[in-house]
């Protein structure tokens, strides 16, 4: 099976809770994650903080998220580890070739994500018209930028 498309790498890594603040405490004051910044979405119902590890290529973004609203959907928290960002070198051609296929996307399609690179989230369930799913894990697509798809093609040749 011949894809038009690669994924690089993790991306991030999105950890819900009901209190943010505590997992800043972990991630952050513990583990010792730079705060890179935060991201508001009512509509998503997110309040989120950025906080990130490694350089260049093997940077990776831990996000840390509560809900706005406890009372509404969607609920960030629930599942804990809410979802997996992956690298794509190319989102469009990504998303339509996996639509194809019959992998179910979540309302929205391709649009800009909190740290402002283009995304499309894989839903976690199938249904009749598109039975391909991310098996109970929600999984979020993320345009890689041209320099983390020339240092991960540097590193495949390595």
């Amino acid at each position: 099976m011949t894809r038009p498309f690669r994924i690089l790498g993790i991306q991030q890594v999105a950890i819900g809770g009901p209190d943010k603040d505590r997992l800043a405490h972990l991630w952050g004051d513990l583990f010792g994650l730079e705060r890179m910044g935060n991201f508001r979405s009512e509509r998503e119902n997110v309040d989120e903080d950025i906080f990130a590890m490694g350089i260049g290529a093997a940077r990776c973004e831990v996000d840390l998220m509560q809900p706005l609203d406890p009372a509404k959907k969607p609920r960030v928290d629930e599942p804990p580890l809410n979802h997996i960002g992956l690298w794509v070198d190319d989102l469009p051609r990504a998303v339509e070739w996996l639509g194809a296929q019959g992998l179910r996307f979540t309302p929205g399609g391709i649009r800009r994500g909190a740290a402002g690179f283009d995304i499309c989230f894989v839903h976690p369930k199938g249904n009749e018209a598109a039975p391909n799913s991310g098996e109970g894990v929600l999984i979020e697509l993320v345009q890689a930028p041209e320099a983390v798809i020339a240092a991960f093609t540097a590193l495949a040749k390595a």
